[in-house]
């Protein structure tokens, strides 16, 4: 006959008891639960715009021109990359500046998850803005030829705005990796 061992639960430390200032500056952080709340909302207007292009492309692809099928694809997956931006921000922001999820060990925990912080968030959110912008500019890219026709949905000062915006997204992550690679270098040196 075997004994198996009793499942070992690991106690937490017991919290420090925090003076009134301390409690009320840190429980400040569940203010942004109905941020994030606010943004699940958002998600799920996505979700139906998602669902209205996809209908709407469904229903009209025998029609369509192979460039109107293509812009109306770009268009679901812009819509697909803004809705990953969401969660990135949702789940890590929330597991990053309110509470802990406590998913380690679940099998649906997203892998970047682990080792999310404040530098490794901002750094994807501005990979995502430079996807979702990169689309955009796919789908004015691809309209260009309808420059200067009463067909055209923007000027040619238009397009060299988009384009511009698009660089300075490119340079601001480059420029955030950067500074967070500087940070990570000083604080391995200040750890030896």
């Amino acid at each position: 006959m075997s004994v198996e061992p009793a499942p070992t639960t690991e106690a937490r430390p017991p919290s420090p008891r925090l003076g009134l200032l301390p409690m009320i500056i840190f429980g400040s952080r569940w203010l942004q639960l109905p941020l994030y709340l606010g943004l699940i909302v958002a998600q799920c207007v996505y979700i139906a715009l998602f669902l209205k292009e996809l209908w709407h492309l469904s229903w009209h692809a025998l029609d369509l021109t192979e460039q109107q099928i293509m812009m109306s694809v770009l268009a679901l997956i812009d819509v697909v990359m803004i809705s990953n931006l969401l969660v990135m921000v949702i789940v890590g922001g929330y597991e990053t500046f309110v509470s802990r999820l406590d998913l380690q060990g679940h099998p649906d925990e997203p892998e970047w998850l682990g080792h999310v912080n404040a530098s490794v968030l901002k750094i994807k959110l501005a990979m995502a803005i430079i996807g979702i912008s990169s689309i955009a500019l796919l789908r004015t890219f691809i309209e260009a030829g309808n420059l200067g026709s009463s067909r055209a949905g923007f000027t040619e000062t238009g397009v060299m705005w988009q384009v511009l915006i698009h660089v300075t997204f490119i340079v601001s992550a480059l420029g955030i990796a950067y500074v967070d690679k500087l940070s990570d270098s000083g604080m391995r040196r200040h750890a030896e």
